[in-house]
């Protein structure tokens, strides 16, 4: 069973199939039409990377990290990068549809092929969720802003409208009148209070993701000719808004807003990755598409580095901009960065091209949409021709030669799920799933770089030994842990107003340690600084204290030069940082680091090439960054997809099987 789990394919036999138009369509219909070009597929790139990040989350990112969330944008697009260098490699050597699973099939065997397969309906299934959820959002925004307002109850998932219609009756109840609460909040308090029933169920779901993911799976199910013209126009939309906000935007740029840069330390930049690393993750779906471009071994490496280079320098100068028009606090539950920086403004001017903006978004994030909705359906068609899935699901549509029924079924497993589903939790999901696919990419090409028989291709990795580089690169990063260490409980300690009672300043202390003494700055209603020193904070708790006299509490500072605890500061440094991985919320890290740990034997006593070991590192980095509980969500999602592979796909596998060329 061992041999038959890792038995890989051969790179001959994959290509063979493809000449013979067997890869896909099984020989019914010759085959997908080759159409895409350099333009077409930079495009089908930028359309995936740029945006939901850009309308929605950056506003997010830019309040926890201030103007230097620009340094996650860089970190990110530098781990894209090095991944971008293996998957380059990869497309050029399988120029087939399947993208990461085949590649995986190639490298590691049948058993990580399924993995990651399965980890790419994460990707681009749940992954539309979400932004089918976010335009949604913004097309109700657009519709009210028109005043055209939707029943709230069509708008939202069932599981947001409970819980906000919970936090609203709280405040209610406290004295606050529903007119005084945030958007949010009066939304989902409507949207419970008027609900249709069902029995004693609530009819609560969000009709607009559902519409606009069947129009979008409508357009990918025509043909690719057809999603290849509409993406082309929806991308110079998005181009043109992108340059209008920077051009615009840079009249109204205020220096002094750029300080302090990074105002709650590298953790607040950090603390961004999921949404970050989301905007990134569309440069491999490009892959998808390689049985549809012309020349698959020359556009596709370039194309995937055109959209990376662009859109980095994109998304930095617009960062810049953003926290230059308007001061990074502001941005606190914005759900429309860009439109807000220029509402802001104060001018007729700005109102227009926030006006612009607003209507654009609806055109500009469907575009991501239709990438996603055009990958996952020929990622299914690669697992079905190796028999991992039913034959069905490789079918071509005899007219459109598009896969019919994989298309259908993507549009229904996105379109349905975005009817009920939460936001916060698919981004992280998709996330996480995605850094996973990009660290076995970079682990393939060490794979194939390590084979005396080393398939051909037209674009290599650049080799660069990494013998004596990476265990420089590890010890420089202990060194760095003790020296950064004496910040760790000062990065641990937060403060807050409590929403729940006015005048109540509450301060966090997530460290293992208890903290003696901390003072905390706050701002009151009526502008005025004032301070308060907490004292005996417990570890892992959260004290809250009633300021007399003031009614409400704005912005919260924690002053990290007070925070006094023996029982941290007689600890040797580093200690503390290391004895956090051993808890539940460091196991991610603690993983990495074992992971790291054997990259680094390997480096030195194998000469790994350098590229694919730094992307492989920097993308385990990130994705140890999400949280415990995501892992856990997403280790039981890999745990499903493998119980449905050994009921199903490896019985059926026809490699296993033996029934296929080129058998190893």
């Amino acid at each position: 069973m061992a041999n038959g789990l890792f038995r890989k394919k051969s790179v001959d036999a994959i290509l063979l199939e493809a000449e013979q138009g067997l890869s896909d369509g099984h020989g019914d219909s010759g085959g997908l039409r080759r159409v895409l070009t350099v333009k077409d597929l930079t495009f089908f790139g930028i359309a995936a990377v740029i945006g939901t990040g850009v309308f929605t989350a950056i506003g997010s990112d830019c309040y926890h990290g201030g103007p230097a969330v620009i340094l996650l944008f860089l970190i990110t697009a530098v781990a894209c990068g090095f991944a971008a260098y293996c998957y380059a490699e990869f497309a050029s050597t399988v120029p087939v549809s399947g993208s990461a699973y085949t590649y995986s099939y190639v490298a590691f065997g049948e058993i990580f092929a399924w993995i990651i397969g399965w980890d790419l309906l994460m990707e681009y299934a749940i992954g539309n969720i979400a932004v089918a959820i976010s335009w949604s959002q913004y097309f109700v925004r657009v519709l009210s802003g028109f005043g055209l307002h939707i029943p709230s109850w069509m708008t939202m998932d069932y599981f947001s409208a409970h819980n906000g219609h919970t936090e609203a009756l709280e405040a209610i109840n406290s004295g606050k009148a529903l007119a005084t609460l945030d958007e949010t909040a009066r939304n989902a308090y409507n949207a419970w209070e008027q609900a249709p029933m069902l029995g004693s169920l609530r009819v609560i779901m969000n009709i607009p993701a559902l519409l606009i993911v069947a129009l979008i799976t409508y357009v990918v199910y025509i043909g690719i000719r057809e999603s290849k013209k509409t993406n082309n126009i929806f991308v110079m939309v998005k181009l043109a808004v992108i340059l209008l906000v920077i051009i615009a935007g840079a009249f109204y740029v205020k220096p002094v807003n750029w300080t302090p840069f990074m105002p709650n330390g590298f953790n607040g930049v950090l603390s961004g990755v999921s949404a970050v690393f989301f905007a990134y993750i569309g440069f491999d779906a490009i892959s998808t598409t390689a049985e549809e471009c012309k020349n698959p071994q020359r556009d596709l490496p370039k194309a995937m580095f055109n959209t990376l280079i662009i859109c980095t320098v994109l998304y930095c100068i617009l960062v810049l901009v953003l926290t230059g028009m308007t001061n990074y606090a502001k941005f606190d539950n914005v759900a429309d960065p860009l439109a807000y920086v220029f509402q802001s403004q104060s001018s007729r001017a700005s109102s227009i091209i926030a006006g612009i903006i607003s209507v654009s978004a609806i055109v500009v994030i469907a575009s991501v949409l239709l990438v996603y909705q055009l990958g996952q359906p020929r990622i299914w068609m690669s697992m079905s021709r190796d028999g991992l899935l039913p034959a069905v699901f490789s079918k071509l549509h005899p007219k459109y030669q598009t896969p019919s029924f994989s298309t259908l079924l993507t549009g229904a497993f996105v379109a349905i799920p975005a009817l009920f589903l939460n936001l916060d939790v698919v981004i992280a999901l998709t996330s996480i799933g995605t850094l996973f696919a990009f660290v076995l990419v970079c682990g393939g090409v060490l794979v194939l770089q390590s084979r005396p028989n080393r398939p051909a291709s037209r674009f290599r990795v650049p080799f660069l030994g990494g013998k004596y580089i990476v265990p420089v690169l590890f010890l420089a990063a202990m060194v760095l842990i003790v020296v950064l260490d004496k910040t760790y409980i000062n990065d641990k300690v937060q403060a807050q107003p409590d929403s729940s009672q006015p005048g109540a300043l509450s301060v966090v202390n997530s460290s293992p340690y208890a903290i003696e003494s901390v003072a905390v700055a706050y701002q009151t209603a009526a502008g005025k600084q004032e301070r308060y020193t907490f004292t005996n904070v417990p570890a892992d708790e959260m004290v809250t204290v009633r300021i007399p006299g003031v009614d409400s509490i704005g912005k919260t500072t924690v002053d990290r030069s007070s925070i006094q605890s023996q029982s941290f500061r007689a600890e040797t440094p580093g200690l503390r940082y290391f004895k956090s991985l051993f808890r539940a919320e460091g196991l991610p890290m603690a993983i990495f680091w074992l992971v790291v740990i054997i990259i680094v034997v390997l480096s030195f006593t194998r000469n790994l090439s350098l590229i694919p070991v730094l992307g492989l590192i920097s993308c385990f980095y990130l994705m140890a960054q999400e949280s415990h509980t995501n892992w856990y969500r997403f280790l039981i999602w890999l745990a499903i997809g493998l119980v449905i592979y050994f009921t199903y796909g490896y019985r059926n596998s026809k490699l296993i099987r033996g029934k296929q060329q080129g058998l190893r």
